[in-house]
């Protein structure tokens, strides 16, 4: 299972800017908060936006892995490539699981090495990357296997539903009357613009739960089915994840890694104004789960007012490195600049039969360190080197440990992710589960594309944004 060394947070370590160990000890304010928040937590959820927290488990998890499993079977018997259509958290998450849980070269593997489609997702609207992947689709299998994955629960996601427009055209010009079997819609089971398009237009569809918002939905068929076409192991997935929600559930802080995990880090930002958080995996298969991340902490937990409605401005900004490779690109700013940071190291036990020896024979006396050891080993070397010098720069850090990169551990730290953000909104006494700043420039999109009743947006941006001479 994952672990979570946490004591280079502790000021026995890194002097005045860790926490104090006696804050930790238990009996203390910081773990009668705890144990309040998890009795909380215990009660709400599977309600209301909580509703997440049982897609890992019971009947929610038995409907939607019967409801994929079929649907991926078939997709993964006849299409060549899979596209997913969504942004943010329609999308983090299956780009993470794919980079996680599949090779990185999946995609330049023939279908029959595969034994499953290329995945590409769309997260975004620029044209050339649109542009780009559609042709490489036409010239490699065909839009006649080429199945269309649009993820929106509402359907009126500007970005989503011009993809949608495209894809679906295309297809009708490729196939006539059949293409309704090439598009696969994850959307609100009952109401919304794409529900309506979906019936009328006999596309196959999977639900997107209602109280799951997007960020916390990689475990709902969101994420799950682009997963299981793509042969990803989605049973261990929940079970991993499942098992972190049952360690999570235990009301002693000293036992219960979210807890933890978020008293360290909103304590540090709060008390000692470590309000930039860094994850840093030492693998590059985790290196987008740092992306999945950065949307769950960012979005979750950055507040201008609190659940009284006073204004906080709360949060805290997530950033994203690569170790070894941000040694040599972001570690100098970590140890010498600003010490306003904690720093997540993600260490990964085993490569198993992935990992590689660097041969003998070369003859230089300098390198000959190097001879007999692997790749992995190195890895974690400059991983632990890193490690102590940000200890020696007094720069708080944490180090999670994954034994090895599979579905189950992926499951374990998805699901700590999301319920440490649970409790850090309840530290902070926000709402972890709203976007509102997020809405206002959904709106403004609208005016600016002429969508009616949405035309006062548009005069108020360029009222705001009006010509000035401030230009070179």
């Amino acid at each position: 299972m994952l672990t979570i060394d946490y004591a280079n947070c502790l000021s026995s370590r890194v002097g005045s800017h860790g926490l104090e160990p006696d804050r930790l000890a238990e009996g203390g304010a910081l773990c009668q908060a705890a144990t309040a928040m998890t009795k909380k937590l215990a009660q709400t959820r599977g309600t209301g936006w909580e509703r997440w927290r049982e897609l890992a488990r019971g009947a929610m998890r038995d409907e939607h892995v019967s409801a994929i499993r079929p649907i991926a079977e078939d997709v993964r018997s006849r299409a060549s490539n899979l596209v997913v259509l969504g942004i943010g958290g329609s999308a983090l998450g299956n780009i993470a699981l794919q980079s996680a849980l599949n090779p990185a070269t999946w995609n330049l593997l023939s279908d029959d090495e595969r034994g499953g489609p290329r995945l590409f997702v769309l997260d975004n609207v620029d044209p050339v990357n649109i542009g780009a992947v559609l042709d490489f689709c036409k010239a490699h299998g065909g839009l006649e296997r080429t199945v269309f994955n649009v993820v929106s629960k509402s359907g009126e996601t500007a970005e989503t539903a011009a993809q949608f427009m495209l894809a679906r055209t295309m297809l009708k010009d490729a196939m006539g009357d059949s293409y309704g079997r090439n598009i696969v819609a994850v959307t609100d089971p009952a109401k919304g613009t794409m529900r309506t398009i979906c019936d009328n237009e006999g596309f196959v569809t999977l639900p997107v739960p209602d109280g799951v918002g997007g960020r916390f939905s990689v475990l709902s068929p969101v994420g799950l089915f682009s997963a299981a076409a793509c042969g990803i192991d989605i049973d261990a997935l929940l079970d991993g994840a499942n098992a972190m929600d049952e360690r999570c559930s235990d009301e002693a802080l000293s036992k219960n890694p979210a807890a933890l995990l978020a008293t360290l880090l909103v304590e540090l930002g709060q008390r000692k104004g470590k309000t930039n958080h860094v994850m840093m995996p030492y693998a590059n298969s985790l290196y987008l789960m740092a992306d999945w991340f950065r949307q769950l902490w960012a979005e979750s937990l950055g507040k201008q007012h609190d659940t009284s409605g006073d204004e906080v401005f709360a949060g805290f900004t997530p950033i994203k490195a690569l170790g070894t490779t941000d040694q040599h690109s972001q570690v100098q700013l970590y140890r010498e600049g600003p010490n306003d940071k904690v720093l997540g190291l993600v260490e990964v036990g085993s490569f198993g039969d992935t990992d590689l020896t660097v041969p003998s024979g070369l003859g230089v006396e300098n390198l000959s360190y190097l001879e007999g050891q692997t790749i992995g080993t190195l890895l974690n070397a400059e991983k632990r080197a890193t490690e102590y010098a940000l200890v020696e720069s007094q720069r708080p850090n944490f180090t999670i440990h994954v034994p090895q990169v599979d579905a189950a551990h992926i499951g374990e730290f998805i699901m700590l992710w999301q319920i440490a953000t649970s409790y850090a909104g309840l530290m902070l006494g926000i709402d972890a589960y709203d976007q509102p700043a997020v809405e206002l420039g959904k709106r403004a999109t609208f005016g600016l594309m002429g969508r009616s009743g949405f035309e006062e947006f548009r005069g108020k941006v360029d009222e705001g944004l009006a010509e000035t001479g401030y230009k070179l």
